[in-house]
C-alpha cells in the first residue's frame, strides 16, 4: 500500500513538474500576435501604370518587440529590387520605411525579415499601420504593397 501511494505521489509530482515546465512555452505561444497582408499593385499614374503587376502575401508574428515577416510574391514584370517595412499612424496612411526586408531579386520569390519594434511603432502596428512595399526594376517607386492586419 505504501508503495502504491509513493507511486501515485510520484506520478502527481511528475505531472506537476511537466505542467510547470510546459507553461512558459504555452504562455509565450499563446501571446504571440499574428498579422497578415495581401500584396497587390499600388495605385499608379499614367506614367507608371504599365509597369505595375504582381501579387503576394506576407505574414508577420510579433513576439515581444520582435516582428518576424515571411512571405512570397509573383507575377512582377521585372525583377524585384528591394522590399521595405513601413510604419504609419493607421491603415491607408503612408509612412516612412522603417526597415529593409530580404527579397529575392526575381519576378517571383520570397520576402523575409526580422525587425525590432519600438513603443511608437508598436502603437502603429496595433492600429494596422504597418505595410510591406516591394520595388522592382520597372517600378522603382513601388510595385506591390499590402497592410499588415491583426489576425
Amino acid at each position: 500500500m505504501t508503495f502504491k501511494r509513493c507511486g501515485a505521489s510520484a506520478a502527481i509530482t511528475i505531472s506537476l513538474a511537466a505542467f510547470v515546465w510546459m507553461t512558459p512555452s504555452l504562455y509565450s505561444q499563446a501571446h504571440k500576435e499574428r498579422f497578415k497582408a495581401r500584396l497587390s499593385a499600388v495605385p499608379a499614374d499614367a506614367r507608371t501604370r504599365a509597369a505595375l503587376a504582381g501579387s503576394g502575401s506576407v505574414t508577420a508574428t510579433l513576439d515581444g518587440t520582435t516582428l518576424e515577416v515571411i512571405g512570397s510574391f509573383e507575377g512582377l514584370l521585372s525583377n524585384a529590387t528591394t522590399a521595405n517595412l513601413h510604419s504609419a499612424v493607421a491603415a491607408g496612411v503612408r509612412g516612412p520605411a522603417m526597415a529593409d526586408l530580404m527579397i529575392e531579386k526575381a519576378m517571383s520569390g520570397k520576402i523575409t525579415g526580422t525587425v525590432q519594434v519600438n513603443e511608437q511603432q508598436m502603437v502603429n502596428l496595433e492600429h494596422n499601420g504597418f505595410y510591406v512595399e516591394v520595388h522592382s526594376e520597372k517600378a522603382p517607386d513601388g510595385v506591390i504593397w499590402g497592410w499588415l492586419i491583426k489576425q
